[in-house]
């Protein structure tokens, strides 16, 4: 019932919103795919399959997946030192560790990726998608600055005159029979590749099965795998904010398994979650599974039978849909958060915007963040209070690999001669074996004292750590 219910609750929204994102979907795969330096329909047959997979198999409704810049980065060097059959293969055993992933339910490493993360992630994203529109508005005619600015206030003013239908669908049907009237000189999307209208075949990639081809294609996997998952859990969790829903995280990793592993044998390459494309869905009505599966359909129809038209669509009008996205899509909030948020949390934030946009990889961004962000932590819960009262000394604070010099040289500074010292961690937590050879090296320091120690107040956890240490 309730698998039924995502894909039937709004079936005209999500049809017209699906019909949207087909649109965006075009220049966006065309683009990736010379950007990976291999055929345009390469990227449009993944943005086909992958959508239609994700659509059944996916754990977030709504979602659109399809081929990826972030994706596009990492096969660069694979395709131009091996060739798209390795490319292909590569894809479908990304497909294999992802669904591998899956079931191991890697998707609760998402709760370790901290908020400060998260903005970044939202931000850069946002503008990269800008980055990408800016070569459709260098060196071009006066006349495409004037579609792109028709196209941008189109998008802000329909919806305040009709409800019903998503402006940008409205906006691309309305300025590209107006621009094939008027013969403008523009850039359209037939500029950025050949088109075939023809549907995707199933055959197996044309690489020798041995172990020398695994040695090639398994970094390359891996890496697509991590990157691919990683943007599309994070982007799971911008729409389940955005549209008030949950989402089984662990059942979309294995989707996207399912859909690289597919795709890869009909000559797509790697993909998985769009946020631009999903962000689009979502404000132009899409909320089950149908405009997933339309977003996919509409642009085969779109391929196959309106080809000609297609390619006649204006780039600055669809370019200026992504800028409306980007704009949509920037948390603006971020400069009253670095202003008011802690200022560990506003380096983490820039960071991972910093470095996203300058090495375009989501996945080291991320990472980098979440780094930067536990250091910060560990810096912060390192600092011990330490208080001494006659032989006693009391430990306030996370006793850990980060903290153990820190009681190490208070004791050391602290006078004792031939006397019983008791080392109190009723306020402390030992955490680690730096914790356990910290206490064992307290203790040989106090013999040089003719002093004993004694431990007291470990909770249980403490206990069994120092009992490994017999201590």
């Amino acid at each position: 019932m309730r698998y039924q219910q995502q894909w039937f609750h709004n079936i005209r929204g999500d049809i017209l919103a699906g019909m949207v994102v087909a649109l965006a979907l075009i220049p966006e795969a065309i683009a990736f795919s010379i950007l990976a330096g291999i055929d345009p329909m390469v990227g449009l047959y993944a943005s086909f399959t992958i959508a239609i997979i994700c659509a059944f198999f996916g754990g977030r409704p709504a979602m659109i997946s399809a081929a990826t810049g972030a994706m596009a980065l990492v096969i660069v060097s694979l395709v131009k030192e091996h060739g798209l059959q390795y490319l292909l293969a590569a894809t479908i055993l990304t497909g294999i560790i992802q669904i591998i992933f899956g079931y191991l339910k890697v998707a609760k490493l998402m709760r370790f990726i901290p908020n400060s993360v998260m903005i970044g992630f939202v931000n850069s994203l946002a503008i990269l998608v800008f980055m990408a529109q800016l070569p459709h508005f260098i060196n071009v005619t006066w006349i495409s600055y004037v579609f792109a600015g028709a196209t941008i206030a189109l998008i802000y003013i329909i919806p305040k005159l009709i409800k019903g239908i998503p402006a940008p669908l409205i906006t691309v049907v309305l300025l590209t029979p107006l621009a094939i009237y008027l013969s403008v000189d523009m850039k359209n999307v037939g500029d950025l590749g050949t088109i075939s209208q023809s549907l995707p075949t199933f055959f197996i990639p044309d690489v020798p099965f041995n172990f020398e081809t695994l040695q090639i294609i398994l970094p390359y996997a891996l890496a697509l795998a991590v990157v691919g998952l990683m943007e599309s859990l994070l982007t799971a969790s911008i729409l389940d904010d955005m549209t008030d829903t949950p989402s089984d995280k662990n059942k979309e990793a294995r989707g996207q398994g399912i859909a690289n592993f597919v795709n890869g044998f009909f000559g797509g390459m790697a993909g998985c979650a769009m946020i631009g494309q999903s962000v689009i869905n979502v404000r132009s009505g899409g909320r089950g599974r149908l405009s997933t599966f339309v977003s996919g359909a509409f642009l085969m129809f779109l391929i196959l039978v309106l080809g000609d038209y297609v390619v006649s669509i204006p780039m600055p009008v669809l370019a200026g849909i992504m800028v409306t996205v980007c704009i949509a899509q920037f948390d603006w909030s971020s400069f009253h958060y670095i202003r008011t948020a802690p200022r560990a949390d506003v380096i983490v934030m820039l960071a991972t915007v910093a470095l996203v946009v300058w090495t375009h990889n989501l996945a080291i961004g991320v990472i980098g963040g979440v780094f930067i962000s536990a250091m910060f932590f560990a810096a912060k819960i390192s600092k011990l209070r330490i208080e001494r009262i006659s032989t006693k000394v009391i430990v306030h604070g996370q006793l850990f690999f980060a903290s153990t010099e820190q009681l190490v040289k208070a004791i050391d500074a602290m006078e004792f001669h031939d006397t019983n010292v008791t080392l109190d961690f009723s306020n402390s937590q030992l955490w680690d074996d730096s914790a356990v050879a910290c206490v064992m090296r307290i203790e040989e320091m106090l013999k040089k004292s003719n002093c004993t120690l004694t431990v007291i107040g470990v909770n249980a956890s403490g206990k069994e750590l120092l009992a490994k240490y017999h201590l």
